[in-house]
């Protein structure tokens, strides 16, 4: 088995499962999360019928680095890194909104201004802007946290007035999240890369605001290289991405993009390899380290084991 699907384990003291469009999340005790990464690949938040190998491992490693160089900024919910495709954290409280912040005009965004739209989350936008133009300032752009189905966009009014999250909560929302982007946008530069875009999501223990799932990993972020950026928004060319946004383009492509009636195209083996290998272009790219395949025979029994060990140390 080259990757992992879907889980189904059974941990001691185990309380709860959810299983999300990527992740497995095991709840121990009723006060850990025990999160596994699977190889499983969504887009346009459809889940696509094939695992891509090494995917999993390549979110949350890239996940843990960026997670354990913003601690200082804000706490986060992770307590063990036991297995390669598995985060063990602490039990929060979500709030029902995820921080989206552009410091560019890409993708949703874009999409809306080109369409017309000068206000994109209550934030208004100047006039004159091109696709991948860099904002004047970095711009906060929520949507609500759906359960099911597709995210929907949010503004800090509605968000305030429905009582969604509470102002002082959302200021430090606010402030946290204009604090990480900045931090990341460092960081992508120093690997001559530009943070496009991101999304940040929070949680609460008592009165404790904690930074909750993954940050700055191409599933959650927009990266262009920094080499040739200006001259390609000159000439009205496109950006060289790093994202998962050649996956979606593929399936764009091939005309699909989650709507009604639409069939997902075939997933071939060559598709599921090259995929896999600009995953681990993107987990290099990024982090400036090279990516250690763990080729273990028997995947699910090694996160079993691991997680096990590490719960064993956490709970007594």
């Amino acid at each position: 088995m080259k990757a992992i699907k879907e889980t189904h384990f059974n941990f001691p003291q185990q309380s709860n499962f959810y299983k999300g469009k990527v992740r497995d999340v095991y709840t121990i005790h009723d006060q850990l999360m025990a999160m596994v990464v699977t190889d499983r690949i969504s887009a346009f938040d459809v889940v696509l019928p094939e695992a891509i190998p090494f995917k999993g491992q390549v979110l949350n490693q890239i996940a843990a680095k960026f997670l354990s160089a913003t601690k200082d900024i804000v706490p986060n919910w992770v307590l063990d890194t036991p297995d390669e495709m598995v985060t063990i954290g602490r039990i929060c409280e979500p709030f029902k909104v995820e921080m989206v912040i552009r410091g560019y005009l890409a993708g949703h965004a874009w999409r809306e201004y080109s369409a017309g739209r000068r206000s994109v989350c209550g934030v208004t936008l100047p006039e004159g802007l091109k696709e991948n133009d860099r904002l004047p300032v970095p711009i906060i752009t929520p949507t609500t946290k759906a359960a099911v189905g597709h995210d929907e966009d949010i503004s800090k009014q509605d968000i305030l007035a429905k009582g969604i999250v509470s102002l002082v909560d959302y200021e430090m929302l606010e402030k946290y999240t204009h604090s990480l982007y900045q931090r990341g946008t460092e960081m992508a530069a120093d690997r001559g890369l530009i943070l496009v875009d991101t999304k940040y999501e929070f949680g609460k223990v008592g009165d404790t605001i904690y930074l909750i799932d993954e940050i700055h990993t191409p599933d959650s972020s927009r990266y262009f290289y920094a080499e040739g950026y200006a001259e390609r928004q000159e000439r009205g060319e496109p950006q060289k991405q790093l994202s998962k946004e050649f996956v979606r383009k593929w399936l764009i492509e091939n005309n699909f993009q989650g709507k009604d009636g639409q069939t997902i195209p075939a997933m071939t083996p060559e598709i599921v390899d090259s995929i896999s290998e600009r995953y681990i272009e993107l987990y290099e790219q990024i982090t400036g380290e090279k990516f250690i395949k763990n080729e273990s025979s028997d995947i699910l029994n090694r996160i079993e084991q691991n997680v096990k060990i590490a719960l064993s140390n956490l709970i007594s």
